[in-house]
């Protein structure tokens, strides 16, 4: 997932800059992907509108939701779904094949906890989601914008952290894994300053790999080649 600076024009002409989650990579779907999201958006796709989601209604109960950001081709979110079938999950992604990849596993594997949108993600925090509604955000291996002088582009931010604090439940979790050393840095150095937040960490910044984050074939290649990876655990505090 790519971050970008999208140009907006206020009333009086003058021009503001936001910050959107994405470049938009529409790719090409494969039939079975194309199939699998023209079968099952109606039931598992969500589509992108400025009103407020009411989970019991989106997933027919009051359990916890779980929300990932960037989920790729979804393997690892389906896994997820399917190894807790008592949360529910949410994904945002916006490259279409990812979703329909997502789809056709979530499909396949029999899953009925699983829902998925394709939009920017800050403008579905922006428009959508409830406050003090998501037991947990997940943030897997974003963009890490190594060259420093693209170091503000990372999504991970100040003014970002804020905003997934006040989706998420007192005593919510904000978890993030990056295999860039200077990105897991980077995010305990802003999540560290970020009020509200308290790191999970009992020893040292980083947490081990948890049991439901599945090890994805890159990282298990990546623990062969002697690359690091890092988890990181942010409760809401206040």
């Amino acid at each position: 997932m790519t971050e970008v600076t999208k140009t907006e024009l206020t009333e009086e002409g003058k021009i503001l800059r936001r910050i959107r989650s994405f470049v938009r990579r529409e790719g090409r779907l494969t039939k079975g992907q194309e199939q699998a999201m023209n079968e099952c958006w109606p039931t598992m796709g969500i589509d992108f509108e400025e009103k407020k989601l009411n989970w019991v209604e989106v997933f027919g109960n009051d359990n916890p939701v779980v929300l990932e950001i960037g989920f790729g081709m979804g393997a690892s979110l389906v896994e997820m779904a399917k190894n807790a079938p008592e949360k529910n999950f949410i994904g945002i992604e916006v490259h279409s094949p990812g979703v329909g990849a997502c789809l056709m596993a979530a499909r396949d594997a029999g899953i009925t906890n699983l829902r998925v949108m394709c939009h920017d993600a800050v403008e579905v925090f922006e428009h959508m989601l409830p406050e003090l509604s998501l037991d947990t955000v997940q943030l897997f291996f974003p963009d890490p914008w190594h060259k420093t002088r693209h170091h503000k582009r990372r999504i991970v931010q100040a003014d970002f952290a804020q905003m997934l604090r006040s989706k998420l439940k007192i005593g919510g979790i904000f978890h993030m894994a990056t295999d860039w050393e200077n990105y897991a840095e980077h995010m305990v150095e802003v999540m560290d300053v970020a009020p509200g937040y308290k790191n999970t960490a009992t020893d040292g910044s980083y947490i081990p790999r948890p049991d439901e984050r599945p090890l994805t074939k890159f990282e298990a290649r990546g623990h062969r080649l002697g690359h690091g990876v890092w988890d990181m655990k942010y409760a809401r505090s206040e």
